[in-house]
Parts: C-alpha cells; structure tokens; sequence
C-alpha cells in the first residue's frame, strides 16, 4: 500500500513513492510494482468513502518520471498488453471514485507520469522557484518512436487547444512548466507548501459524487472540432510512424470513443516499438 492520509475534514491524500526494489535515487518511476500499488491504495481509498482524493508525490525531482522503459522493453508482445491493460485498471480508479481528484505535479510529468495526472479531474502545477529550473510537462513518447499507452492521444486534446495537443503528442514535444499550454494546469502555486491548501480548495470548488465512465477526453459529440483540429495537425507534422499512430488513435476517439482509443493506443504502441527508428531509440535512451 501506498502512504495515506485522511485530512479532517474526509480528504484522501495519497503519496506516490519509489519501488524499493529499485530506489532511482528518490524518483518515483511507473513500473508494474506502482501500478499494484496505486491499485491497491486506490481500492482502500475509494471504500472508505473520501470527500476527495489528492494525489502528490513523495519525489524531490519528479512527479512521475515516467514508464519504465527497460521493464516495458524486456516484455514481449503478450505482457506488454497485460502491463498496458493493468495500467489503465489501476488509473481508472481516479476517476471512478465518487469523489473529487487532483493530482499535485511538482517537477516533471512526462509521459507515463502527465497521463496519470490527467486522470484525475484536475491538475495542480508547483512553480519553480526564481532559483531552480523549470521542469518539463508533456508526453514525449512519439521522440522514441512509440506513442502514449495510457489515455494520453485523448486526455490532452480535451484540455488544451486540440490542433496544438494532437501535434505536440505526434512530436514528443513537452513544455517548460512555466511555459504550459493554457488549461492543462487547472491551477498553479508558487511553493510546495502552499499546494495542499490550494488543492483542498479546488476539491471544495468542484464537488462529486457520482463515477466518471473516463477522465477528461475526446468525445463522440466532440467529435467534429476535434477532426478540424486533427486536419490542421496532419498538415503541421512530419510523417512518421509514430505520428500516424497518434492521428488514428484521435480518430478512433472521435468515432467509438474512450475505450475503444485505448485499445488502438495499446495495439500501436506494442507494434511501433519494433520498427527500427523506435528500436534504435529505445536501445540509446536504455543506454544512458
């Protein structure tokens, strides 16, 4: 289980934290040791009947610093879908919890990482301080030659402008917290010790208390907007594999929705990751 905490007033705070298998050094990592555990925590959670839910991370350098790419690599195709499948499980309890969520992101959130935050129904931003370096929020998966896995060619269209997410996720292009393109923070604090007040008032602001059947994405009756947006983005990004990967996946969020995406995101990703750009790619990040 992970560290949990209930405020007095019935708010759920739970803190992600390193595998200690595999300590990184303090960064918390998404590898299928957290997956368990946020399975796991988030079941106790949500039977305890919680006000609202904050999920923040024990980590002084990330939120989430992403998948672990050398445990994806080492499954084959099979395990690789049932790692995928797992994940999205386990995030799926974020939103349907019948209470509020907000994820505290203070430093990166890239890949992995910003797509569990989005789960949640809002995202708070720490700022850095005038003496630190902006930390990097975005989904770089297509640079590696593969695409998002959990939700993330839908989540972030529903956030930010959608011609602008639908061609940053086709790039891998990520932002300078500082930087962030408009609504994909839901609110901002200039110091960590200021993010549990803000986060406690943003649960007030936003009461609920029934399921969600996904987080905030690409719908159906959405649909015409996003394809319009989609159009542009094709004419603005290179060809590639991995592009082509995240076009589709837009579209099948248009045509069939939430779940149905999902699927065509696992199905792509497990693919791509055998073509030679992704393999090289892959083998020099796994490098160092």
């Amino acid at each position: 289980m992970l560290p949990t905490e209930t405020t007095t007033d019935g708010i759920a705070i739970v803190t992600l934290t390193p595998n200690p298998a595999k300590p990184r050094g303090g960064v918390v990592v998404l590898d299928s040791w957290l997956i368990a555990q946020m399975a796991q925590t988030l079941d106790a959670v949500a039977a305890s009947g919680p006000r609202g839910l904050i999920l923040r991370s024990s980590s002084e350098r990330v939120f989430i610093a992403g998948a672990d790419l050398a445990e994806i690599d080492a499954l084959d195709d099979p395990a690789l879908d049932a790692y995928l499948q797992a994940g999205t499980a386990a995030f799926a309890k974020l939103h349907s919890m019948r209470c509020p969520s907000i994820a505290i992101v203070h430093k990166a959130a890239l890949g992995g990482g910003l797509e569990v935050a989005m789960h949640c129904d809002g995202v708070l931003g720490v700022l850095p301080g005038s003496a630190e370096k902006p930390w990097r929020i975005g989904l770089p998966e297509c640079g590696l030659g593969i695409c998002p896995g959990w939700g993330g060619t839908q989540m972030l269209p529903a956030r930010i402008d959608p011609a602008t997410a639908i061609a940053a996720t086709a790039t891998g292009t990520t932002s300078l917290v500082i930087e962030a393109p408009q609504g994909l923070l839901d609110g901002t604090v200039n110091a960590l010790t200021d993010a549990l007040p803000a986060a406690c008032a943003w649960l007030a602001a936003h009461p609920r208390t029934h399921q969600l059947a996904h987080p905030r994405s690409i719908t159906t009756a959405d649909a015409p907007r996003i394809r319009a947006a989609l159009a542009q983005a094709r004419g603005s990004v290179p060809t590639s594999d991995a592009a082509t990967a995240v076009f589709d996946c837009v579209e099948a969020g248009c045509a069939a929705g939430w779940t149905a995406a999902l699927a065509l995101e696992r199905a792509r990703l497990i693919a791509l990751r055998h073509t030679p750009f992704a393999r090289g790619k892959l083998e020099q990040f796994l490098r160092g």
